[in-house]
This record gives structure tokens, C-alpha cells and sequence, in this order.
């Protein structure tokens, strides 16, 4: 089957293709016992999205994490993937410390919190250095943990965007914890700021949202 282009005339009058947004909504989770990894999943706080089955033959259940865009989805004959095969995806978290803490608190086992000496020891064991990255520097500090087939996930620590990866005129935060902990780095910063200037600052909202902006974004920092 041939590929339709749809295409539209700006305002030059050239013709251009139109652009689609392509979200990552959904992930396939391959597991051996359906009710097993409902249970485990529900055990982390996540939201239980649905719980769908028709006849013996077919169930789908779904679940999102907290604060995330995307889902995961497990089930019966939803994947010929092995059980477990499912390795090192990615949860962001903007406190590393109090997400590793939340996950003890329900039961689960997960790793001590650790840094890379050497590149790619985030997927391994050989290369791994305990506790966070210097300054809790963004993308470098990691922890793991796994579901009872063993498909794994990593936390990365993300408090700073590199340049590009999100859109400065559409600001979120996923939890009140982001909300809170953006917050807290901003008056810290703020703090700073004022030592330089020598006078309080009266319109400190304003420089808190410009420096909140910026940190999400990837974008130089206030001073």
C-alpha cells in the first residue's frame, strides 16, 4: 500500500506536507501470570487504567505510573515476547531518593542509588559507582528495580533538560512532588541570586517562573 502525503500551501503558497504529532502512549509488558503482575503493578501506586478480557483467550490489562504521558499494557496473547525480555525502561523522576523511598515503603525491592564511572553501567552491574551523581547532576543518577518476571526499569534522575527536549511555552509537572521539589531548587537558586544582587527581590514569582521555565526547558538559567 502506497503512502498518502497530505499536504497543505503555507503562506507563500509552496506546498508543504503536514506535520502530525506521534505520541508514545503505550507499552507492551511481556508477563507469565497476568494476575500476578496486576498485583505487583497496582503495588506501586500506579493507576489501573483497565482490566479487559474476552473469553479465556484474550485479556489486556493497563496501568500508568504516576505523572506519565505513557502506559504500560500486559495481558493474554497481547505479545509473543518472552516474559521478562522487557529491559531497563526508563522512569523519570525528579527526586531520586524519594522515589526509590516510596517503592521500599510498598514492599518493593529496589537497588541502592547509584552513578556511572564508566558509560552504559546503567544497563549492567561492572562500572557502577553507589550513590548519586556530584551534585545530582541531570540524567547521571540511577536506581532499578523489577517486576516479578524480571522485565527491569530504571529511574534516571532528570532535574534540568538538555536543550530541545521540551517545549518552554508548554511548562508541566507531572505530580505536585515535581511541582514542589521545581519549587524548592528555584528558591535555593533564588537565594543565590539575591546574595549577588544584594537586595531582595521583589518580584521573586516572576524570576521562580522564569527559572522554572528555563530548568524544564534545557535553556540558560536566570541569574
Amino acid at each position: 500500500m502506497g503512502t498518502t502525503e497530505l499536504r497543505s500551501n503555507d503562506a507563500s503558497g509552496v506546498a508543504s506536507v503536514k506535520h502530525v504529532d506521534t505520541k508514545l502512549e503505550v507499552v507492551v509488558i511481556p508477563v507469565s501470570d497476568v494476575d500476578r503482575a496486576k498485583e505487583f503493578y497496582g503495588s506501586l501506586g500506579w493507576r489501573l487504567d483497565t482490566d479487559f478480557a474476552a473469553g479465556d483467550d484474550f485479556r489486556i490489562v493497563q496501568f500508568t505510573p504516576s505523572g506519565s504521558a505513557c502506559s504500560i499494557q500486559f495481558g493474554t496473547n497481547v505479545t509473543s515476547a518472552t516474559p521478562g525480555s522487557a529491559q531497563n525502561q526508563y522512569l523519570i523522576v525528579s527526586d531520586i531518593e524519594a522515589a526509590c523511598d516510596e517503592l521500599v515503603a510498598r514492599g518493593v525491592e529496589v537497588s541502592e542509588v547509584f552513578h556511572e564511572r564508566t558509560r552504559g553501567a546503567r544497563f549492567g552491574t561492572n562500572g557502577r559507582v553507589r550513590g548519586p551523581a556530584p551534585d545530582h547532576e541531570s540524567y547521571r543518577t540511577f536506581a532499578s528495580f523489577s517486576d516479578p518476571d524480571g522485565n527491569s526499569w530504571l529511574f534516571q534522575e532528570v532535574t534540568m533538560r538538555l536543550p530541545g527536549r521540551v517545549d518552554p511555552a508548554a511548562t508541566s509537572f507531572g505530580s505536585a512532588t515535581d511541582l514542589a521539589s521545581a519549587l524548592r531548587r528555584a528558591e535555593a537558586a533564588h537565594g543565590e541570586h539575591e546574595q549577588r544582587t544584594g537586595q531582595r527581590d521583589e518580584n521573586w514569582p516572576d524570576w521562580y517562573a522564569a527559572y522554572m521555565v528555563a530548568e524544564q526547558a534545557g535553556m540558560e538559567l536566570p541569574r
